[in-house]
């Protein structure tokens, strides 16, 4: 997956990748894998990152399964 459109977003919403993962209780490494596609996202965390950056729970995928 390319998750270009959700680190856009991440900047958009004022935080850096570090802030991000500090808010979902994960390392920055552990991001870093999801964003990079090594590793896949929980539900969970798709729904916390939503949260997190004001992106409506009817547009998840847009940032979540895209190619």
């Amino acid at each position: 997956m390319v998750y270009q459109k959700l680190r856009g977003k991440i900047k958009e919403a004022g935080l850096t990748e570090s802030e991000l993962a500090k808010r979902l209780n994960l390392s920055n490494a552990s991001l870093s894998f999801r964003l990079n596609g090594k590793q896949d996202w929980s539900n969970k965390e798709m729904q916390q990152v939503c949260n997190e950056l004001g992106i409506p729970l009817t547009d998840c995928y847009l940032y979540f399964f895209t190619e």
